[in-house]
């Protein structure tokens, strides 16, 4: 079952949703460029604890959620997606600090590729073997990103950090979703304060163990990361999912890997070789037409 407009995105209604996911996509990737250059200081986790603490900061001075009206099951599904997006950003800088931006994103974005694949809902010979050709052109995009032709060293833990980071994004569409329900931006305002306080305490501990002049950097910089990582692109995210279907928002999310390489050499000097590249495009286009075929058998 779709939710949300069913406007065409190239349309009146569906441009403005389209433009606001490209938008969040952008500034998600230039904020884990930024915080990656963090993680001698702070590692991922800590740059995983700086995003939550100024995410929710900034939300819920924005939102003011009466928490007690709404009441613990109403606020639920907000609170679960604040333990995934925890699990998620931490997962996700690990394989950055192993594998680089642009190929931790590719393979995280294998995610929401696998919502698009499971919620076309299609049957029929056709269809199955359709689903099964875009799961082996996201599969083969991966192999290439590990760059087997120059005999590279492949990062099994990089890539399986990646993966942890695929199934935690797609479980973020799913309860973003749920969380979509509250008023305003009062989901993301609570997913923002249960992942502060699941790694507040520990950021402490990292962040008395940097060194005095280096601590200012690392505050703005965390600053900067959980603004354009978490705050914004969230944000948008959620209100996005009101109007359009679940399926073309992960469709959207091709634009993920493509940004992150982008950042990536812009940010954190992290050059791809032409193989790699081929992998990104193959990944990003066997989620488009995982979407192509949805739409086809609706």
């Amino acid at each position: 079952m779709q939710t949300g407009r069913t406007s065409p995105p190239g349309g009146r209604d569906g441009a403005g949703p389209v433009a606001a996911v490209a938008l969040s996509a952008s500034s998600v990737q230039a904020g884990a460029a930024f915080g990656a250059t963090l993680f001698p200081l702070i590692g991922p986790f800590g740059v995983t604890g700086m995003r939550q603490i100024v995410s929710a900061v900034a939300l819920l001075a924005v939102a003011r959620p009466p928490l007690l009206r709404l009441g613990i099951r109403r606020l639920l599904p907000a609170v679960l997606l604040g333990v995934v997006l925890v699990a998620m950003n931490f997962s996700l800088y690990s394989a950055v600090q192993r594998i680089g931006l642009g190929l931790g994103v590719t393979v995280e974005f294998l995610g929401p590729l696998g919502v698009a694949l499971v919620g076309a809902r299609a049957s029929g010979p056709r269809a199955v073997a359709a689903r099964i050709g875009c799961g082996a052109l996201a599969l083969a995009g991966v192999v290439l990103i590990t760059d087997p032709l120059n005999g590279a060293r492949v990062d099994v833990v990089g890539l399986a950090f990646g993966a942890a980071a695929a199934l935690l994004w797609a479980a973020y569409i799913l309860l973003n979703q749920r969380a979509g329900a509250l008023p305003g931006v009062t989901g993301t305002a609570v997913a923002g304060l249960t992942g502060t306080v699941l790694t507040l305490p520990v950021l402490v501990l990292l962040l008395l163990a940097v060194p005095e002049e280096a601590l200012p950097r690392v505050l703005l910089v965390g600053a900067v990361t959980g603004v354009l990582s978490s705050a914004l692109p969230y944000s948008i995210d959620l209100i996005v999912l009101r109007r359009m279907p679940r399926s073309l928002f992960g469709m959207l999310q091709s634009l993920h890997p493509v940004a992150a390489a982008v950042f990536g050499v812009l940010v954190l000097h992290q050059l791809l070789v032409p193989v790699q590249l081929a992998g990104i495009a193959a990944v990003c286009l066997a989620n488009v037409l995982a979407v192509v075929v949805a739409r086809r058998a609706r």
